[in-house]
């Protein structure tokens, strides 16, 4: 059965956070907040909302600076920010215990979130969201030590071959991704002032690193159930990031793919059943 989804804005202190919504039938359905990564918004996720979402609420909102969300003038951009806004934004739902669904840039603003409210965390979806230092190719690292002085090594990263080589890269079988997701996602990055804002975040992406201790902390305290779903052949976030959350959550259920890093583009008829069996168990 497909999912009806709905479409909105959400107004979160000024900013207009836009999010796709599933209905299920059932009013007590599990909930999993879907995070997105870069270049993407909530639309990497529509695929698997219509493959779920009628029986479970998926809620995939788009973090300020990506997709539809609107901003005020001046706002800052940080990944400490992002968590914020994605904190008022699960409040302002009225959701008070659900799943999260860590992809890339979903890793570090999830975490965030979960290391202030640990008792609202029902479990983590893991899909090449990493959280380890062996976790990070060379690629990744050179992105991570980017200062303004190359900025140029960053803007390389906003054109329509760079937004299509994540999706191609490392894939199986490029035929089985659609284009849209990535003409949409550069469609999003050549907005006015979009470009400044992915800017400022890749500035700011050294916080992430700093921060996986305490993450890893986190994860050892609480052992929350958890699904890693990881594409190994991921040109940024290796298999070893994957492999290295079982140190701290080992009864966490792994699960290597023969994909890049956006696995869920071509991998989505393995990833879904993954993800309905976890959001079930966690609900019993």
């Amino acid at each position: 059965m497909i999912a009806r989804v709905a479409h909105r804005h959400v107004d979160v202190d000024g900013v207009r956070v836009f999010c796709r919504e599933s209905l299920p039938d059932r009013p007590d359905a599990p909930v999993l907040l879907l995070l997105h990564g870069f270049p993407s918004a909530s639309h990497q996720f529509r695929r698997l909302v219509d493959a779920l979402g009628s029986r479970y609420r998926l809620v995939a909102p788009d973090y300020p600076g990506f997709g539809h969300t609107e901003v005020p003038d001046g706002f800052t951009y940080s990944f400490d920010r992002l968590a914020d806004v994605v904190e008022g934004f699960v409040d302002r739902l009225g959701l008070t215990r659900f799943a999260l669904y860590l992809f890339d840039f979903g890793a570090p603003v999830g975490f965030r979130w979960a290391l202030r409210h640990p008792d609202r965390v029902a479990g983590l979806v893991v899909q090449n969201g990493n959280a380890y230092a062996e976790g990070l190719s060379d690629a990744a690292r050179d992105f991570i030590a980017v200062t303004p002085d190359r900025e140029q090594t960053v803007l390389d990263l906003f054109t329509l071959e760079a937004t299509r080589g994540q999706y191609e890269g490392g894939t199986a079988d490029p035929a089985l991704l659609a284009p849209e997701g990535w003409l949409l996602d550069q469609l999003f990055l050549d907005r006015p002032g979009r470009r400044e804002a992915q800017l400022a975040l890749a500035y700011d992406y050294h916080r992430n690193v700093e921060a996986y201790p305490d993450w890893q902390a986190w994860l050892r305290e609480h052992r929350p159930p958890t699904l890693i779903a990881w594409g190994v052949h991921d040109p940024f976030f290796t298999e070893a990031g994957a492999r290295a959350y079982l140190r701290d959550v080992p009864d966490a259920a792994l699960h290597l793919l023969d994909a890049g890093h956006f696995a869920l583009e071509d991998q989505l008829p393995v990833i879904a059943p993954l993800v309905a069996d976890f959001l079930d168990r966690t609900a019993a």
